[in-house]
């Protein structure tokens, strides 16, 4: 970077998810970490931020400074209560005319970029772009052809209108930003995505929160038996987490003689289709006779979370997609080993066989077996915590910002250098009409 074409105002758009909520009930959960972390860290470089988000409650202020240098303008569209993450097609309408509304109370060129997060947001910000004659810069997060490629059994496929809406702004976004090389492979061959014009851009974890503490001590804070081996699951209640093939897989593993003082700990809310049958893991539970050796935990705040991974001897991320899988690196660095699905980014988030175990697939034997195995040797357990722990440093929140502003420079500087185009258009080569993706 030389700082010549760095953003002074950057308008983050986030439209189904605030960055203030709760992570692990709704729909909030790694994009609401990766929003709030990176963009508290882009106003420490002078970057002032601005996130819009779809305001959800009657006392939500329209405006409020959540941290130096970011505000948080939550957007009137649609009623607060009653709308799921399906429903919100209806309110881009709502939603972009409140944003266009509140730059056009500014002075021209107010902001110099723009950054959406997921499909819904991308549609707001490909208008806003063509209106403001700044770059888009664009973040799926998750991509719904690569979901229902791996739907879990029962799930429902994403929807044709997030399929199309999700080729739109692949095909109008200046530059799509990934959180891996396989996810940027996947906008390639599944929405004809350019290549040249895909970064990697890895998230990372807060480093300095996220640190090796005495488990002893954790277990304290929790009310958790010093004696028992934890194995963990982090996340929302929804089918596409398989928190049931890990409830399935670790239930043998519990009932055996060798499994006595084996507990899994279930931390997170409903989401998604889980609304719908909220106790559905209880009742699970029950079904498997280990309800005396299963905890619920409500989603945790950050500084709690710590302890949670901490008092953990294992941590299993066992989803059927993720992009990347924040999870997996804060267990990490706190120094604890993780099992997860060899799914999306975790590949990357996790070093098989040196900071714990990739499993292909999710036939529950093999779960069972791998998790069986692991319990069972408590110096391999420490081995991999111990390499984990320097694995995550790898992953930090100010190298995702580093690479964010490169990102960033380079969108400037290729829209300034074709002021001569239409707006937003850079000189890129349209897509249109190469929709690769179906239902």
């Amino acid at each position: 970077m030389n700082g010549a074409h760095l953003p002074r105002r950057l308008a983050l758009i986030s439209v189904h998810t605030s960055p203030l909520a709760q992570p692990g009930t709704g729909d909030a959960g790694g994009m609401n970490v990766y929003v709030w972390q990176t963009a508290t860290r882009l106003a420490r470089r002078g970057v002032e931020v601005e996130i819009f988000t779809r305001a959800t409650s009657s006392a939500d202020e329209p405006s409020v400074e959540a941290a130096p240098g970011v505000t948080v303008r939550h957007v009137a569209a649609g009623p607060f209560d009653g709308l799921d993450k399906r429903d919100l097609p209806s309110q881009l309408c709502a939603f972009s005319a409140n944003v266009l509304r509140a730059e056009a109370a500014q002075a021209p060129g107010y902001y110099d970029l723009i950054h959406s997060h997921y499909w819904l947001s991308g549609q707001v910000g490909w208008l806003a772009r063509d209106r403001w004659g700044v770059p888009l810069v664009h973040t799926a997060h998750t991509l719904a052809a690569v979901k229902n490629a791996y739907l879990a059994d029962g799930d429902a496929a994403e929807p044709m209108v997030r399929l199309v809406g999700e080729q739109q702004v692949v095909d109008e976004a200046d530059l799509l930003v990934v959180n891996t090389k396989t996810e940027g492979d996947a906008l390639v061959d599944l929405y004809g995505a350019d290549r040249s014009h895909v970064d990697v851009v890895m998230p990372g974890a807060d480093l300095d929160l996220y640190t090796p503490g005495p488990q002893a001590a954790a277990r304290a804070r929790l009310g958790l038996d010093q004696e028992d081996v934890i194995v963990t699951f982090v996340g929302r209640i929804q089918p596409l987490k398989a928190p049931d093939v890990l409830m399935r897989a670790i239930a043998p593993v519990i009932r055996s003689d060798g499994g006595r003082r084996l507990r899994l700990l279930v931390v997170g809310g409903p989401s998604g289709n889980g609304l719908e049958l909220p106790g559905t893991l209880i009742e699970l539970a029950d079904r498997l006779g280990i309800s005396a050796q299963v905890t619920f935990l409500p989603p945790q705040a950050p500084e709690d979370l710590v302890d949670v991974y901490r008092a953990s001897d294992l941590v299993a991320v066992p989803s059927y997609s993720e992009s990347f899988g924040l999870v997996a690196v804060e267990a990490q660095a706190c120094g604890v080993p993780v099992i997860a699905a060899d799914v999306g980014g975790l590949g990357v988030a996790v070093r098989d066989g040196v900071t714990g175990e990739l499993v292909h697939g999710h036939e529950i034997s093999d779960w069972t077996d791998r998790i069986a195995a692991l319990v069972a040797d408590p110096a391999r357990l420490r081995s991999l915590g111990a390499r984990a722990a320097g694995h995550a440093q790898s992953f930090s929140w100010e190298h995702t910002t580093d690479a964010l502003l490169t990102s960033y420079e380079r969108a400037i500087a290729t829209h300034r250098g074709n002021t001569g185009r239409p707006p937003g258009r850079f000189g890129l080569r349209r897509r249109r009409n190469r929709a690769r993706v179906t239902a």
